[in-house]
C-alpha cells in the first residue's frame, strides 16, 4: 500500500485537503482522531494520563478535558513530553492498525506531527499543505477562538514553515479560494495515483 503523508501547520487547511480527497475514494487516517481514539474513557491512554496529570483533566462524563490538558503542556515542554511518552506508543501502534486495512488505491495518513513525531516513517511520500503564518494565525484565531498567545505557542511548537517544506516531497498552496484548493487537490489526486500505480508496480516485480 503507498501511504501519503499530510501535514501542515495549525489552520493550514490541511482537513479542507483530506476532506476532499476522502470524497474522491481516497481512506483517511486522521492522527488526530486516532488520538482522540486511545485516550477515550475506560482506555489505558486515559488512566495513564490520569495518574500524572490528575482527576481535574477529567469532565464529568468521564471523557478527556482536552481544553484544560492542551494548556497545561503548552505551558509547559516537561508536561508535553510526558504526554507525548505516554500517547504517542498508542497512537502509532492504532495508525499502524488502520493503514493495514485500508483498501483505496493510496491511503492518506493525516497528521499535524507528521514530522516532528516521526510518523513520517509511515509514509511513502510527504505533501505539505502551505499558507503563509499571518494568514495561519488569523485562520487559527477566528476558527477556535483563541487569542493569539495561544495560537503563537502552538505554531511555535510546531515545525516552521521553511523546515517543514525542506522535509516534504511536495507541497499544495492554500493561499487562495477554496475552489483553487479544490483544483490544486485535484491535480495531486492524479499524480498520488500515478505514483501509487508504479509503486505497485515496482512492489510485484
Amino acid at each position: 500500500m503507498f501511504v501519503v503523508g499530510i501535514t501542515g501547520g495549525i489552520g493550514s487547511g490541511k482537513s479542507a485537503v483530506t476532506d476532499y480527497l476522502e470524497t474522491l475514494g481516497v481512506t483517511i487516517v486522521d492522527a488526530d482522531k486516532v488520538a482522540r481514539l486511545v485516550v477515550a474513557q475506560g482506555t489505558d491512554g486515559l488512566a495513564a494520563i490520569t495518574a500524572h496529570f490528575g482527576d481535574d483533566i477529567v469532565l464529568s462524563d468521564g471523557e478527556l478535558d482536552r481544553a484544560a490538558l492542551r494548556k497545561i503542556v503548552f505551558e509547559n515542554p516537561d508536561e508535553r513530553k510526558v504526554l507525548e511518552g505516554i500517547t504517542h506508543p498508542l497512537i502509532r501502534k492504532e495508525i499502524a492498525r488502520q493503514l493495514s486495512e485500508a483498501r483505496s488505491p493510496y491511503v492518506v495518513l493525516s497528521s499535524p506531527l507528521l514530522l516532528e513525531s516521526g510518523q513520517s516513517t509511515f509514509a511513502d511520500y510527504v505533501v505539505v499543505v502551505d499558507v503563509p503564518e499571518d494568514l495561519q494565525l488569523t485562520r487559527t484565531m477566528s476558527r477556535d477562538d483563541n487569542d493569539e498567545n495561544l495560537v503563537k505557542r502552538i505554531m511555535a511548537a510546531q515545525l516552521d514553515r521553511e523546515t517543514r517544506l525542506a522535509r516534504a516531497d511536495t507541497s499544495i498552496a492554500n493561499d487562495a479560494s477554496l475552489e483553487a484548493l479544490y483544483r490544486r487537490v485535484e491535480a495531486l489526486h492524479q499524480d498520488l495515483l500515478a505514483r501509487a500505480a508504479v509503486s505497485e508496480t515496482k512492489a510485484g516485480t
